[in-house]
């Protein structure tokens, strides 16, 4: 990380010289030993860029942005022009965001020959194809080079998917002046991220999320730099998704099955609400556990349970010894890779309990036949391996929880394992690479478990790859997941729950492996929040503090 020189601050941002309160009286002494010492929100050297790039060079120098004339535009002999909506689009927003908030026409304070002004962003994007119509994938360049000068500021990226990330870090080098103007020092930035899959994990099945908000939740991500929405549909609680194939599933598996569901007009928004911002969705359709709500409308999908020689009237995991089981998932997954474009869809595989199947006089003499013994782990192979070939047949790739890994199913050499569990997450993690499958972390990052304090340190002090393994096995690691399971998370406390402790994560996938000064951070994100929460998001606080300007509520 190059050095930076301090950055020149108005009076209007002294509200960063903060005390926290620590002294408070009204903290008591237990909690308060199970806290980090409180911080002092203080200047970082690097401003409110978050997550931090991967070199910043800024000065003293500062100009000023008249919001009346300034201007995003496309530069002289950039590949992309006016009909790449993407990037018009995203010039759009980002000019909201750099001035909708602006009070006035203020142009700050003018000396003898009045300030340096900076008129104009240029975009320029240097390959032939600038992948405007694209989806982003995980081999996408997002690499973009930034500076700020006179006459005008120049963002350079080979794809617009660079543009996008630049766009983000040029709005956070801007900030007010004293009489309100907007102001941004002089800066040089060159920028990748360090990790290509950076994802968050969304669960709209244990409670129904509404479409405005995972959409503000996807603004909220490309804020951040995330580029992958793991969309965990369904569960055994519910499912909303609306097949065109198969659509009583939803009827009857949903909560609702018309208030409660994804239609198939809701998929297609999120999914280009997601490009637009650079931003993959991959869905998560988990078998053969987790399935409980997919038999409400599919009969005989599920596996009967017994008690004693009689069905029980409970059901199982899905029944891995009919045709039928098969000639269904076929179908399901050729609609689910015409609907999704990604190049991946993540087929689960965990937490599958063997009891139901131990249970059905059918399922034991199958075992027989198949000389299984008693040993059901094998009968899972069995089922997910047909159904990584089904799969496979669609041309599309798949993610896998580890159990499927650890169970010894045979897999394509691009198969992508999550590794989720947490006690002993750094040697599965040598297991997988080791085995030359390319690998997510997410076992440190399950935001759903939460506790008193400051617990997005912990999530930040995480490094992915600190686990025994050769350079190439550490190649493999492509990036990792926030996941935010849904059992006490609905509408109305999932934003607060996921931002700014997500955030941490975000650094942690994008910034440079030696970014880890908590002060700093601290510093930067204690600013960086409050920026999401001028943006409309109510990301809850680090600590105690305030905002210039305060979550006004919907």
């Amino acid at each position: 990380m190059d050095a930076a020189l301090p950055l020149s601050l108005p009076l209007s941002l002294l509200w960063l010289v903060l005390l926290t309160l620590g002294l408070s009286r009204g903290l008591q002494p237990d909690r308060r030993a199970d806290s980090e010492a409180p911080r002092v929100v203080a200047a970082s050297r690097y401003g409110s860029l978050w997550p931090l790039p991967q070199t910043v060079k800024t000065s003293d120098a500062w100009l000023l942005l008249p919001g009346a004339t300034f201007r995003i535009a496309d530069a002289t002999g950039s590949s992309s022009g006016p009909s790449c909506s993407l990037l018009q689009s995203a010039y759009r927003r980002y000019y909201r965001y750099v001035f909708g908030s602006s009070k006035g026409p203020q142009e700050g304070r003018r000396g003898p020959a009045g300030p340096a002004v900076l008129t104009e962003l240029q975009v320029s994007i240097t390959s032939a194809d600038p992948e405007c119509d694209a989806f982003p994938g995980v081999t996408s360049d997002e690499s973009y080079e930034l500076t700020v000068d006179q006459p005008y500021a120049v963002l350079r990226a080979p794809k617009v998917w660079g543009a996008l990330r630049g766009l983000e870090t040029f709005s956070q080098l801007v900030y007010e002046d004293e009489f309100g103007a907007k102001r941004i020092n002089c800066t040089t930035i060159s920028d990748f991220p360090r990790f290509a899959h950076r994802g968050i994990l969304l669960d709209t099945s244990r409670h129904f999320l509404p479409i405005k908000v995972l959409l503000a939740n996807l603004e909220t991500m490309a804020m951040n730099k995330f580029n992958v929405f793991h969309w965990h549909m369904v569960d055994d609680q519910s499912f909303p998704y609306v097949s065109r194939t198969f659509p009583r599933i939803s009827q009857q598996g949903a909560y609702h099955p018309y208030t409660h569901v994804y239609t198939p007009a809701d998929v297609k928004m999120v999914i280009e609400f997601g490009r637009l911002r650079g931003i993959r969705v991959v869905p998560e359709f988990d078998t053969p556990g987790h399935t409980q709500s997919w038999g409400k409308g599919q009969k005989d999908l599920l596996t009967p349970c017994y008690s004693g020689d009689k069905p029980s009237g409970s059901f199982g995991p899905v029944n891995p010894i009919l045709n039928a089981t098969y000639d269904f998932m076929s179908k399901f997954f050729k609609e689910i890779s015409a609907v999704f474009p990604d190049a991946y869809v993540h087929l689960g595989g965990d937490e599958v309990d063997f009891t139901c199947w131990r249970s059905n006089p059918d399922v034991q003499n199958f075992m027989e036949q198949q000389g299984f013994g008693q040993d059901f782990s094998k009968l899972e192979s069995f089922y997910i391996q047909k159904l990584l070939d089904i799969v496979a047949a669609t041309q599309k790739g798949y993610m896998i929880w580890q159990e499927v890994f650890d169970n010894g199913v045979k897999l394509k050499p691009d198969t992508v394992v999550h590794v989720w569990i947490g006690g002993g997450a750094n040697e599965e993690m040598g297991k997988v690479t080791a085995a030359g499958f390319t690998t997510i972390l997410s076992a440190p990052w399950y935001l759903d478990y939460i506790s008193y304090a400051q617990d997005w340190q912990k999530y930040y002090k995480v490094e992915p790859l600190d686990f025994k393994g050769t350079a190439e096995q550490k190649k493999l690691v492509i990036g990792g997941e926030a996941c935010l399971w849904g059992e006490y998370v609905d509408a109305t406390n999932l934003t607060p729950r996921l931002w700014p402790r997500a955030s941490a994560v975000a650094e942690r996938l994008w910034s440079a492996e030696d970014v880890t000064d908590i002060n700093d951070a601290f510093n930067r994100l204690s600013v960086h929040r409050c920026r999401m929460v001028e943006r409309g998001i109510p990301a809850e606080p680090l600590f105690s503090s305030y905002c210039p300007r305060e979550y006004q509520g919907n």
